[in-house]
């Protein structure tokens, strides 16, 4: 897959192409459907399929502070983009000039002057343009005038509950994490560097890797979770995670704390991902030590029945 930045990267000579746009955070069920229709209607066609995407996410800049909960990183979204069979992943700088980009300029600017678009696959709730002007019925005119076509791609849903990304944050900030992953396809994933904690753990005789995660990051709520934890080139290794203050020691700092099972390597300095599985219980405060160790003995041996 070729990776452009910004839509001028379209080298000379590129022929038509079938493009579809979004942020796609998450590439979740619904994102995959329609990726996955204009990967195919491009194959169809003979021609090569583009994913249009914007960096950072439209709303940090046109309403600052405002910026949703990741889902999936860059890196991470390329790669599964990439695994759908996509051609070349576009990423468009999006500033405050391009936000206030017309509808209709939008469309000439990109679609027919850059990726001379011979098709335009977009979901049935697809807005462009300045102010989010454009819909799906203007595109069709566009279309129809610029010589292009579109097709819209169905909302996916499942018993009555439609998959978007906004859903999704929404289980996730709930600690549903066992929904989250119906919608996306697969665990909803948290990635970060292994930084060092109050080594507090290793005292209690469960050592964790305590994760610096990105500031935007989709962290789930509060709790103890299992879960899957993926080094870079290794194998997964079953997690028991903590998420939360530490109560018992009057923590004050929210973390990600991962107790990895089986293993007695040293992680500091890695970027490490977790794979969420399950949601095991709600975080507690303990009033002694002996307790606390029972606690985390019970949730381990849990998280080695749910992730094996």
């Amino acid at each position: 897959m070729q990776r452009w930045r910004g839509y001028e990267a379209a080298p000379g000579g590129w022929g038509r192409s079938v493009v579809t746009i979004g942020v796609f955070d998450g590439v979740h069920q619904g994102h995959q459907a329609t990726i996955g229709h204009a990967v195919a209607r491009a194959r169809e066609l003979g021609v090569r399929s583009v994913v249009v995407t914007f960096d950072p996410h439209p709303a940090e800049v046109v309403r600052p502070g405002s910026h949703p909960a990741v889902l999936t990183e860059p890196a991470r979204k390329a790669e599964l983009i990439e695994a759908l069979g996509v051609d070349v992943l576009c990423v468009v700088p999006f500033t405050a000039e391009f936000s206030r980009l017309p509808a209709e300029a939008f469309v000439h600017d990109i679609l027919v002057e850059h990726l001379h678009a011979a098709l335009v696959v977009v979901g049935d709730n697809f807005r462009f343009g300045h102010r989010a002007a454009g819909d799906v019925a203007l595109l069709e005119r566009l279309g129809r005038t610029f010589g292009f076509g579109v097709e819209g791609a169905p909302l996916v849903a499942e018993a009555g509950t439609v998959f978007s990304s906004t859903y999704i944050r929404s289980c996730v900030d709930a600690g549903d994490v066992r929904a989250a992953a119906v919608a996306l396809g697969r665990p909803h994933r948290v990635e970060g560097v292994v930084v060092r904690g109050d080594q507090r753990g290793r005292e209690l005789g469960y050592p964790t890797a305590n994760l610096l995660t990105h500031r935007y990051a989709a962290v789930p709520a509060d709790g103890v979770y299992a879960a899957r934890l993926v080094r870079r080139g290794g194998d997964p290794l079953a997690a028991a995670v903590s998420i939360g203050t530490n109560p018992t020691f009057s923590g004050r700092e929210r973390r990600v704390e991962a107790y990895a099972l089986d293993f007695s390597g040293d992680l500091y300095g890695e970027r490490l991902a977790l794979d969420f599985v399950a949601h095991l219980r709600e975080q507690r405060t303990y009033d002694a030590i002996e307790p606390l160790v029972a606690q985390i003995a019970e949730d381990v041996e849990r998280t080695r029945r749910v992730v094996s």
